[in-house]
Formats: structure tokens, sequence, C-alpha cells
């Protein structure tokens, strides 16, 4: 079976900088206070995942039919027509988080 790649990877880019750069300025306040509430609630650092979510912890799965990778456990993205968060319930029931 040949191994897909996930879309979505984690990257080394700042999400600060990415909050910074929002142009609407309401997402941008509620990005920057996501920042501090999150991290707050999962005591972890946030990562930016692809060019605009937000993701905190990281945990590996693997399907019954062989396909696996790593996601976020949880996160946010200030979308430019929405706020979008990532709840990932049972995530834990998955694998033990990396």
């Amino acid at each position: 079976m040949a191994k897909d790649t996930n879309k979505t990877q984690q990257t080394e880019a700042s999400p600060e900088a990415f909050i910074r750069s929002v142009e609407n300025a309401t997402r941008r306040a509620d990005g920057l206070r996501l920042l501090d509430i999150f991290a707050s609630v999962t005591n972890l650092q946030p990562k930016m995942w692809g060019p605009s979510i937000i993701g905190y912890g990281r945990y590996h799965y693997k399907y019954d039919s062989g396909r696996e990778g790593d996601f976020l456990m949880t996160g946010f993205s200030p979308r430019k027509a929405n706020l979008v968060l990532y709840i990932m319930p049972g995530y834990q029931d998955m694998s033990e988080p990396l």
C-alpha cells in the first residue's frame, strides 16, 4: 500500500506572527485571546499546522487500512469567514500523545 502524506503538517512558522497577520481585527483579537486560553488549558505550546491552523499537542493515529499519520490534538484557525475550533474528543482512545 502506498503511503499517502497528510496535506496538513506541523511547520516551524510562528503562531503569533500568523495571528498578527490576520486582516480582520475581530478575528485577530479572538486569535490572540485563544492563544492564551488554549495554552492555559492544555499546558502545551502552540505550533502551526499548515499555513492557517494553530495546534496544541499531537497524536499518532493508525487506521485498520494501514494509513497512519500525526495530527494536532486540539487547536483553532481564525479563517477569513469564521473562527474554527478543532476539538478531537477521544483522541486518547486512538493512541498516546507524542
